[in-house]
């Protein structure tokens, strides 16, 4: 017998995970998940879980971080700068990176926009579903990048649905054909992506029984060719 008291041996930690009830808001959200698992998605809806892998990903972000939008700070220092210069002359409009969802939806349908990119998490999904299909229309490279949150570092703000790139200065001309090349093979020009549907994932237990089903099938269907 091991002695759990004082001094005593150590007492063996149980998992109590499985016996503990989780606050509502946790069960909604695994429900959530599962219930979105189970219920087939058209195609349109379908395409925004296939975002760009890793590789592409930093690619991109590093591209869209050089042209980050000036801050209310950095703009007031540069327009003081400008009036104690005296000069009158207007400056070069700075390149920059435009977001928000009408300023992008309206730069798509102008034609000015070079490249779009589009965050797959947005709630409500049906704020952004028109853009792909416009993108497609006005021919205008698009893709699909994991986290709202991400874009939404490269505005200076906490989230964002959309970014899109009107111009970049000469050095990044060929990093940008090179994406926007690939995104029109992967996004523009892809069939597969604008027909498939997706969810209808059943649970572990339902797969087996429809794999044991399956396997009863063929092994009659052997009987039947073999008699």
């Amino acid at each position: 017998m091991r002695n759990f008291r004082i001094g005593g041996a150590i007492r063996q930690t149980k998992d109590l995970t499985r016996f503990v009830k989780w606050p509502k808001y946790v069960r909604i959200q695994r429900q959530k998940r599962i219930l979105l698992q189970r219920l087939k998605v058209p195609p349109t809806i379908n395409q925004f879980s296939h975002t760009v892998d890793h590789n592409q990903a930093a690619k991109l972000l590093k591209l869209f971080a050089k042209y980050k939008p000036e801050t209310k700070a950095e703009k007031k220092l540069r327009l003081k700068a400008k009036a104690e210069s005296g000069k009158d002359a207007k400056s070069a409009k700075p390149v920059n990176l435009k977001f928000g969802l009408n300023h992008v939806t309206t730069l798509v349908e102008n034609g000015k926009a070079r490249l779009v990119i589009i965050a797959h998490d947005v709630d409500p999904i049906e704020c952004v579903v028109h853009l792909p299909a416009l993108c497609r229309k006005k021919n205008v490279p698009f893709a699909f990048i994991r986290g709202k949150a991400a874009l939404g570092k490269l505005c200076h703000m906490k989230t964002a649905t959309c970014v899109a790139l009107t111009d970049v200065n000469r050095e990044d001309m060929q990093d940008l054909d090179q994406l926007s090349q690939q995104f029109r093979e992967q996004y523009n020009n892809n069939e597969k992506i604008r027909r498939h549907w997706g969810g209808g994932i059943m649970g572990i237990k339902n797969q087996h029984m429809i794999r044991a089903r399956e396997k009863l099938r063929e092994e009659e269907l052997k009987k039947k060719a073999n008699m």
